[in-house]
């Protein structure tokens, strides 16, 4: 996995196995990979580039991805079966019939000698989806005894069952505003939401934030980095609001969107993950507001769930089952998602 925050590459070495109706899952090990600075403003810049220099980078990122996973499997001796790889995004604009998540998987088979899958997304937007969210079918067969999923990475999505069919979509961006903030502060990210807790909101933004349109649409629905750029980060720019004043009006943006999708829903237990589990003041605002139950699990499920779930996906996807639902992407049917690429291996 690669998220929109850019913090590096998540691996995870997983095992699952199906016995009486239900998988039971294992993340056995996992380690994250900071990225070189030269490939993080490499992948920053990359949506500017021109087509030459994107095809070469999709390249190079896939090499780049099979080297660390070959030094993931020499230094944590494990074995795959096969690989799974998410890719980076570059751009996903569905309206545009438009995703692409790069990591040449033909390079990483070549590179480690395993199959891999990859390219999840492409054949629901083919299939008139929104290729995301992806990692629902993951919520709703891993983790069934949640009546819902909050992830807090790059964006907060949800997931939930609704009159029988799972339910998904992005509620808003979340790291990927916090931290470019936290950034012009000298910080990485906001830690624990120390800065955000110490200034002030400016409740101006905080209105203009949540009268944005995209609110306002029903599910289906998905957000990318366009989307934070067109539309939000002009929004933001022009409130010549100090960068910590933007980080605690936008942190209690979030709450105000996440309580809005969630706060009217049946009670029950929400499971909490992504980067943002850790943002003390952001769980704080969201526990202020909720009446659900919020368990925030134990730190390895709180950083490699999604890579956990993509993993899966990788095996329902090996096995040629359905690992992409209708009800969450709007596509014309339940399918399965993801390319193989073999080396030397069967595909199945």
């Amino acid at each position: 996995m690669s998220g929109t925050s850019l913090d590096g590459v998540d691996l995870a070495y997983c095992h699952f196995k199906y016995q009486n109706g239900i998988w039971d899952h294992t993340i056995i090990i996992a380690k994250t990979y900071p990225y070189p600075k030269e490939w993080k403003e490499r992948l920053k810049t990359l949506p500017d580039q021109k087509a030459h220099v994107l095809r070469q980078t999709d390249i190079h990122y896939g090499k780049f991805l099979g080297q660390l996973v070959k030094k993931f499997m020499e230094d944590l001796k494990c074995n795959p079966d096969f690989i799974a790889s998410h890719g980076h995004t570059v751009f996903h604009r569905p309206g545009e019939h438009l995703t692409l998540q790069i990591g040449n998987g033909a390079f990483i088979a070549a590179t480690t000698n395993l199959p891999v899958v990859c390219d999840f997304r492409t054949t629901d937007i083919a299939l008139g989806g929104q290729g995301a969210p992806l990692v629902p079918v993951g919520d709703k067969m891993l983790f069934p005894e949640f009546d819902y999923c909050l992830n807090l990475g790059g964006f907060a999505n949800i997931s939930y069952d609704h009159s029988g069919q799972r339910v998904a979509f992005d509620i808003c961006p979340c790291n990927i505003v916090l931290n470019k903030y936290s950034e012009l502060l000298g910080k990485p990210f906001d830690e624990y939401g120390q800065i955000a807790r110490t200034h002030n909101i400016e409740m101006k933004l905080f209105d203009e934030l949540n009268s944005l349109d995209y609110y306002r649409r029903q599910p289906p629905k998905s957000l990318g980095f366009e989307w934070v750029s067109e539309q939000l980060f002009p929004l933001l720019n022009k409130s010549s609001q100090k960068p910590g004043d933007i980080l605690r009006t936008f942190t209690e943006h979030i709450a105000y969107q996440i309580n809005a999708v969630i706060g009217n829903k049946k009670k029950g237990k929400m499971l909490v993950t992504g980067g943002g589990a850790y943002n003390s003041y952001l769980m704080e605002k969201i526990k202020d507001i909720s009446e659900h139950q919020i368990i925030v699990p134990d730190e390895i499920t709180i950083h490699y769930k999604e890579a956990l779930i993509f993993a899966f996906l990788g095996v329902l996807r090996m096995q040629n089952e359905i690992n992409i639902l209708k009800s969450v992407t709007g596509a014309i049917k339940d399918h399965t998602g993801g390319c193989i690429y073999s080396i030397n291996k069967p595909a199945v």
